[in-house]
């Protein structure tokens, strides 16, 4: 009876060791992913730096989270969703007030604040775009050939930049895209308002950094007031100044100076009348060329 009660027990031991324990023929096979529930939204290709994936992925739980789009939404004394605005143009927007989340640019800022630990991205899409922390900057008819996950995609022209979102990397791009939807996943939309992209530097900033004063003040081609224009700071804008001068004399404000800053940023030019600092810039090298 001892002989059998052992046997029946072994028995019992092997069939638990194959029905309840881990297989030893399944113990090697990699853990099966869990469903995501963000519906796709995360790095989609390789290329990105460290900061440029954590911003990716802080957009992307956000998308998780389900939060909705709130115009004026993610622009708080600190990087984070807010309660947005009534947009006068915009009959969707009336519950956004009573909605805690984020517009395009709030999204981006918050994105690349928990990224690096800094307020790297404040303001709107066109001062996101035109950040002296730029990398890289590529134009439409580049096309996403260029582009890495993290990249920002800029919609609008050169004067007014109205929507900004975050490349995934394979075609696609977390926004946040207008009232009465939650931020989303979305293929990029090539042709149309699609402007370019900008590669963010969460690095040091190489060369001398200066503050615009002034509204509607443009850039140029070349350091002339009749060159074409290039692109209108709406507002003060930090600016990277590469060389500066003299050139064109220019009469505004009540200032008259002939030295104009090159901005390697923006491939433009611009007086330094609206530049803040004296007439010539403390620091900056002269233009060789």
């Amino acid at each position: 009876m001892l002989r059998r009660t052992g046997a029946i027990g072994a028995l019992i031991a092997l069939l638990t060791a194959l029905f309840l324990t881990p297989s030893a023929f399944t113990a090697d096979r990699p853990a099966r992913p869990a469903k995501a529930a963000d519906d796709g939204c995360r790095v989609l290709a390789p290329g990105a730096t460290a900061a440029a994936e954590r911003a990716v992925d802080t957009a992307c739980a956000q998308v998780a989270a389900g939060v909705w789009y709130t115009w004026g939404g993610g622009h708080g004394a600190q990087p984070g969703p807010t309660y947005g605005k009534v947009d006068p143009t915009d009959p969707a927007s009336e519950h956004d007030p009573e909605r805690l989340g984020f517009d395009c640019s709030g999204l981006v800022r918050y994105a690349y604040a928990r990224a690096t630990g800094a307020d790297i991205l404040d303001g709107d899409a066109s001062a996101q775009y035109y950040t002296h922390r730029t990398a890289a900057r590529f134009t439409a008819a580049e096309g996403l050939a260029p582009l890495r996950p993290g990249d920002l995609l800029a919609y609008g022209t050169s004067a007014d930049l109205h929507h900004i979102a975050l490349y995934l990397g394979a075609g696609k791009m977390v926004e946040a895209r207008q009232s009465g939807t939650k931020l989303m996943v979305s293929d990029v939309r090539l042709g149309g308002s699609y402007f370019g992209a900008v590669r963010v530097n969460t690095g040091a900033v190489e060369g001398p950094v200066f503050r615009t004063w002034g509204t509607g003040v443009w850039t140029k081609a070349q350091p002339s007031v009749r060159a074409a224009r290039v692109y209108a700071f709406p507002g003060p804008t930090t600016v990277r100044v590469a060389c500066q001068k003299h050139a064109e004399s220019v009469t505004a404000e009540g200032y008259t100076n002939d030295a104009w800053s090159y901005l390697p940023d923006y491939r433009a030019w611009v007086t330094n009348i609206y530049i803040q600092g004296p007439a010539w810039l403390d620091g900056v090298p002269a233009c060789t060329t």
